[in-house]
């Protein structure tokens, strides 16, 4: 006979089961068109964040009965149930998860879903390459999801989407493609201007055009389309971005000519469309820039960076963070057929609910408070969206996002020492990313000289140069994402050197740390002022024939 205990915990874990799968068929009612997921958007509640970390912590409990890695990720950490509370489950991410486990082991009780299955690949820093399995229902949702995102918007009237974005390896390009097949006429040219430029003479005006690019590609658009003398206000022409941070100053360049541009957030371990801006988020990351008491009051007086702003939908990707502002995010589907949990994906953010930054601005004294408050009901009143913020400062294991992609210490580290007869010169790097006008920004690496090194201008000028072309040709031979994505936009392959005598530039006041600082701060004096020794690729370096850039992992 069967003791009450066990049973017990076998009806609880029957209900569970029963109850995460009725929750994400309740899910899938609100995506059938994307009028229901933009009229939830709108009327969102804050009892929806309660209900949205319940169905998280659903997942997580269900995944450690059905999932065998995750079952055993668990308990390795010490796991003891607890009821409703979702941080007893023990935190996921690549290195710690992904790397340890078999793919089938990840996935509900240790099985691949194979008809209807697409498997997109990225490499990290190693160049391994990582295999992203997402099966056919989860695509549904994905798709659905950026469909409800987009129309809100842009709308749904004759839109016609230009997917610019890399169609090799990366699952951005290929995704965005089919989710925008959803509501719009789409054309698929990678990042290749001529052939936008072929599309639009070819359609002409009469379509809401929706160009989807990483933000330094929409302006290499704009350039050539004025050169061109393009007829921008016959046309209707909006832009969508992601892969990298979009500052305010190239959204002006860009919004100068198209009609919006709006930036998403995703990742290809999680899923694209995780968090979008809106009009409203777009005016709060301005507001914060510009500084003043609304910065003080949500970044805090001594934040000086100021982070992207997004809003996104608990229901769908459950946000938290970490006492030391880690992102963790959880996927809330059991569609999901290799379940996202908990998942660090090595970003640091803070995450502000609407109805909170409402408050803090209405805490405000005056003349601020009315100022502000009428600033924010003007923007929200676009789209009306009442979902949380996600302010996202970047990624906290100390690369360099550019053009979709990332660039590693470790690539770099391994490339400035590759046939460069200076490198005993070097003491030590950090990356950054530097405005180089026009309203573009380029990857830097900054080179400290030890103390006691005796280079000439024309030792500096040549470690610059060996550095710039050793790193772009190890990163070439690590990662396929690089040649790919480079091939079809040469400019990527502009990576800028910098070389700084000891203790000057970005190394000023020492190393503070035990370990290495690989990441300019942004209080630090701009490096290129300090020596005008720099490097980047010409037409006579040897990696111009096939222009590499930093690998997305």
């Amino acid at each position: 006979m069967t003791s009450p205990a066990p049973l017990t915990s076998a009806v609880r874990q029957a209900a569970l089961r029963l109850a995460t799968w009725f929750v994400t068929a309740a899910y899938r009612l609100y995506r059938l068109h994307p009028a229901l997921w933009r009229f939830t958007a709108r009327n969102y509640h804050p009892a929806m964040e309660r209900f949205a970390r319940l169905n998280a912590w659903m997942i997580c409990q269900h995944a450690y009965l059905d999932v065998p890695a995750y079952r055993h990720h668990v308990e390795e950490g010490g796991f003891r149930f607890r009821w409703w509370d979702l941080t007893t489950y023990r935190p996921t991410s690549k290195h710690g998860y992904v790397d340890r486990y078999p793919e089938d082991q990840r996935c509900w009780n240790g099985l691949i879903e194979t008809v209807g299955t697409v498997v997109d690949e990225s490499s990290g820093s190693s160049g391994t390459p990582y295999n992203w399995m997402r099966s056919r229902r989860e695509l549904a949702t994905v798709h659905k999801n950026v469909a409800g995102y987009v129309t809100s918007l842009f709308g749904t009237r004759r839109l016609f989407a230009i997917n610019a974005f890399s169609m090799g390896a990366w699952a951005t390009g290929t995704n965005t493609g089919i989710a925008m097949s959803r509501i719009a006429m789409v054309k698929n040219t990678g990042p290749d201007i001529d052939k936008i430029v072929d599309t639009l003479r070819h359609f002409g005006p009469g379509y809401t055009y929706l160009v989807c690019a990483y933000p330094p590609f929409l302006k290499h658009l704009r350039d050539r389309l004025d050169a061109a003398g393009f007829d921008w206000d016959a046309y209707d022409l909006n832009g969508f971005v992601g892969g990298e941070a979009l500052t305010e100053g190239l959204r002006d360049y860009l919004e100068d000519r198209f009609g919006r541009v709006y930036s998403g957030y995703g990742a290809s371990d999680l899923t694209i469309g995780m968090a979008g801006e809106s009009d409203l988020a777009v005016w709060v990351r301005r507001t914060l820039a510009a500084g003043g008491p609304l910065r003080d009051a949500v970044l805090g007086p001594d934040e000086t960076r100021t982070p992207m702003v997004f809003q996104y939908n608990p229901l769908e990707t459950y946000m938290e963070t970490t006492p030391d502002g880690r992102l963790l995010v959880t996927l809330n589907s059991a569609d999901i057929m290799s379940p996202k949990l908990r998942y660090d994906i090595g970003d640091e953010a803070r995450i502000v609910t609407f109805d909170r930054l409402k408050a803090a601005i209405a805490e405000l004294p005056e003349p601020a408070r009315d100022r502000l408050a009428f600033g924010f009901e003007r923007a929200h009143a676009i789209q009306r969206m009442r979902l949380p913020f996600l302010l996202l400062y970047g990624r906290k294991d100390s690369t360099v996002s550019y053009m979709g992609a990332h660039l590693y210490p470790l690539d770099v580290e391994n490339g400035l020492y590759l046939d460069n007869p200076h490198a005993a010169a070097i003491e030590s790097f950090r990356l950054a990313l530097v405005d180089v006008g026009d309203h573009e920004q380029r990857p830097a690496i900054h080179l400290q000289l030890r103390a006691d090194a005796d280079l000439d201008d024309a030792a500096r000028a040549d470690l610059a140069t060996r550095a710039a072309a050793g790193v772009l040709d190890h990163l070439a031979s690590v990662s396929r994402d690089v040649a790919q994505s480079l091939e079809e936009d040469p400019t990527a392959a502009d990576l800028r050197v910098h070389v700084h005598d000891h203790g000057t530039g970005p190394f000023a006041g020492g190393q503070t740390t035990i370990k290495n600082v690989y990441l300019v701060d942004p209080g630090d004096r701009d490096a290129t002022t300090a020596h005008p020794t720099t490097a980047r690729p010409t037409t006579a370096h040897p990696t111009a024939a096939r222009p590499t850039a930093p690998g997305r992992a």
